[in-house]
């Protein structure tokens, strides 16, 4: 069977949908350039709200050329929030990942003076807030002067301090700790996920969980959807396939297969990879 599962960043909402259905909305915010751009939302059937930072700060919303962390800003996700308390949900959720910022929240904070309802935020790696430039800013197009820029300015913002040390404060480029100093509560995405999806359910159905992401690196194994899937099956003795269009480290305990990269070979690759899972 398949079982759509996320870590809190891109797509979220999606597999939120899938598992529990739920209304989308949509509001125009600011990309991290500051651009006015369509971003989803999704209210759940019980009265929850979800919301993604990739959703109004995604890479994938700048060309190559235009990723600068140090002009890049996370206010779009504040106007994303706001939209979703305009409808007064029960709770809100938000999905913390992908984001081309590096900010610590600081765009958002311009937006979000505080938060009425219970905030849950799922964050897709335990990084604390004085790891995140060096270990998202290059990939979000900083070079190694700009981190140590970036690495001084979240070490300035005072009213984050109290908050720095705690799993997840640096993901999303320091929006978890954003969010603590908000009041919300700081979770690791992707168990929080498998467990609003009943993945335990269909695990205990299965001889064989296949799982994978764009790129397996050191980490997948520290907190993102695949590793955890990974843990589970290690636990109750399921066997586990975890793939990646690159490997660079693979995943301990569970073999890891790297697929050819090809985007033009993904269907071939999969079926291979398929194959692969039932040979034995």
């Amino acid at each position: 069977m398949e079982l759509p599962i996320a870590d809190g960043g891109e797509g979220t909402a999606d597999v939120l949908f899938a598992a529990l259905g739920g209304h989308w909305h949509e509001a125009v915010v600011s990309d991290p350039l500051g651009r006015p751009v369509p971003a989803r939302w999704l209210e759940l059937a019980d009265g929850r709200a979800v919301v993604e930072a990739a959703a109004a700060l995604g890479l994938p919303l700048l060309a190559l050329a235009e990723r600068d962390p140090l002009v890049a800003s996370s206010r779009g996700l504040g106007e994303l929030v706001q939209a979703a308390l305009g409808r007064r949900p029960s709770e809100l959720l938000v999905g913390l990942g992908g984001s081309a910022t590096v900010d610590g929240g600081v765009g958002l904070r311009e937006v979000v003076r505080e938060l009425p309802v219970p905030t849950t935020v799922l964050c897709d790696v335990r990084t604390t807030l004085a790891d995140a430039a060096r270990l998202f800013g290059p990939q979000k197009g900083a070079s190694p002067e700009a981190v140590a820029i970036l690495e001084r300015r979240l070490a300035a913002l005072d009213e984050l301090a109290p908050f720095a040390g705690l799993d997840g404060a640096g993901a999303a480029g320091g929006l978890g700790a954003a969010f603590a100093a908000l009041g919300a509560a700081l979770v690791p995405g992707a168990p929080t996920i498998l467990g609003l999806v009943r993945f335990a359910d269909a695990l205990a159905l299965a001889d064989v969980a296949v799982t994978g992401e764009g790129q397996v690196d050191r980490t997948t194994a520290e907190g993102k959807a695949p590793g955890v899937v990974a843990e589970r099956c290690r636990a109750v003795g399921v066997r586990c396939i975890v793939f990646g269009g690159r490997v660079v480290t693979p995943v301990a305990d569970v073999e890891t297969v790297s697929l050819s990269g090809d985007r033009a070979r993904a269907s071939a690759d999969l079926e291979q990879l398929g194959a692969q899972a039932v040979s034995r």
